[in-house]
């Protein structure tokens, strides 16, 4: 298990590697500099706020698992979760590993409430329903703004993507719902127990309306501090043409490519996907470059607050083998 862990993250991280060096080479008279923004008193403002935008949107993040939780019936402190969202970013973003950080975030709520299948399918409908906002959000931006509507290659990937999204998160969401499919795995005492217990997580959210609502509108909320993060961070690197309503449309677009499999935290990925989006409004590719670069170190940056939540979280985890006497290691 360890040695296939070991190749699939050197293979993700060749393929980042790979996929830059593509795009660089791309660059004509690339320098290293170009990458950089020019240091002002106004790029450190839209930096501090494109860093303090990404924070807040992990607080919202947990605020969602909190309202999904919530309608599972199962209570939950925010400030835990904050804690638990940190340490999975720090996990996700800084850790050279392919163990995600929502991995972590199953592990470590499941010990405090001891319902690890529960608390599975919360994360699980956390995400989908977070995601069935990025698609609305694609269209907000291109009615805002119809002269996104005529960029060809861009447009149409960001609508299809979109929709293609939607479709896909729709259908896993009526299968999950099923008596027939997602209900057979409810009573299952072995692994598909989790998978039914997101089925009984949907029929739930179904059956209280006004929780599914208070979920998607703190899904609206975290997926609008992410694009606000990349408008000000686009704005830190003065590319004018990167503005709010161009970024509402192509944004979740490179939020569902980034999430691929293939690379390492989405390296080389969301950077090509900017070129793409944001080529046809004038931005050099250097320039898109450069912005999902900075987004990613931002991460990074963000991310390295959850490194004391994470040490804390293996400090209780080694103080519980020693109390309990067990040999057996428990999941970070």
């Amino acid at each position: 298990m360890r040695h296939r862990q070991a190749v699939s993250l050197l293979a993700r991280v060749l393929v980042s590697v790979v996929m830059l060096a593509v795009l660089v080479a791309q660059v004509p008279s690339f320098r290293p500099g170009d990458l950089l923004p020019e240091w002002t008193a106004g790029t450190a403002a839209w930096l501090g706020a494109s860093a303090l935008l990404t924070l807040v949107g992990i607080v919202l993040s947990a605020v969602r698992w909190q309202k999904v939780l919530t309608a599972l019936e199962i209570p939950a402190r925010l400030s835990l979760l904050v804690r638990h969202n940190l340490a999975g970013q720090f996990v996700s973003n800084v850790l050279p590993t392919t163990i995600g950080g929502d991995v972590l975030r199953v592990s470590r709520l499941s010990r405090e409430t001891g319902e690890t299948p529960a608390t599975f399918a919360s994360v699980v409908l956390e995400r989908l329903t977070g995601w069935l906002v990025l698609p609305v959000i694609t269209v907000a931006g291109f009615v805002v703004n119809p002269g996104l509507r005529h960029l060809g290659t861009a447009t149409r990937i960001a609508l299809a993507l979109a929709v293609s999204t939607l479709l896909l998160l729709v259908g896993v969401l009526a299968a999950a719902a099923s008596s027939r499919l997602g209900g057979r795995f409810a009573a299952r005492a072995d692994w598909r127990r989790f998978a039914g217990a997101v089925h009984l997580g949907v029929v739930r959210l179904r059956q209280h309306p006004l929780a599914a609502l208070n979920v998607l509108l703190a899904g609206f909320a975290y997926q609008l501090a992410l694009v606000l993060a990349a408008v000000a961070a686009a704005q830190a690197l003065g590319l004018r043409a990167a503005g709010l309503t161009a970024l509402l449309a192509f944004f979740p677009a490179v939020l569902i490519a980034q999430v691929l499999p293939i690379s390492m935290a989405g390296l080389g990925v969301r950077e090509g996907a900017f070129v793409l989006f944001l080529g046809p409004l004038g931005v050099a590719r250097d320039e898109a470059i450069a912005l999902g670069l900075l987004l990613y170190l931002m991460n990074v940056a963000v991310g390295l607050l959850g490194a004391p939540a994470f040490a804390a979280g293996g400090r209780r985890r080694q103080e519980g083998r020693g109390q309990t006497g067990s040999g057996q290691p428990v999941a970070a």
